[in-house]
């Protein structure tokens, strides 16, 4: 929702800056009236426009503002078989998760349904390696489950610790 306000903002001032120009001209009266009723309509035309893309999963070919990260943690995925991808990804450092549409692709869906199995198998995360690049490198899949993380290791006792069991036979 960060950028909508700064979008509107953009094109208000330019629709002003046009209607500007008009009503300065040296035009009929009637021809200013519909100029500035336009602009009014302009106004809220694009806000509900900019609205209503907000609950739309982006095409990945039109992002611009995230197009430099490699990589993304897939927080929700569903494929429609011959038709498109749908993914739900959040990145570093960006504080709210983005929905976006791939063209579909067989070997994608099928690698993003298996690591969404196997993350929710083994309670990890699943990423998504370059997102918004038409890789042609089949050598790593691009989706796939996190590893499991390590155990904490366990704290060893000090040598001199009381509560150290030593067993007769067993090396110290």
């Amino acid at each position: 929702m960060t950028s909508v306000p700064m979008f509107y903002a953009v094109m208000v001032i330019v629709a002003g800056l046009i209607a500007g120009v008009c009503l300065w001209a040296r035009v009929r009266r009637e021809l200013k009236a519909f100029v500035l009723g336009l602009t009014v309509f302009w106004f809220a035309l694009a806000y509900g426009a900019l609205t209503e893309l907000l609950s739309r999963p982006k095409p990945v070919g039109f992002e611009f503002a995230q197009a430099a990260m490699t990589e993304a943690d897939v927080l929700a995925g569903d494929v429609i078989e011959d038709e498109a991808i749908f993914v739900w990804l959040k990145f570093e450092g960006v504080s709210e998760p983005r929905a976006y549409s791939m063209p579909f692709d067989r070997e994608a869906a099928e690698q993003l349904r298996q690591a969404l199995a196997e993350g929710e198998r083994s309670g990890v995360g699943v990423r998504m390696r370059l997102p918004f690049e038409g890789s042609l490198d089949d050598g790593e899949p691009r989706f796939y489950a996190l590893p499991q993380p390590r155990l904490p290791r366990k704290p060893t006792p000090a040598p001199d610790d009381p509560l150290r069991l030593d067993h007769p036979g067993t090396p110290a």
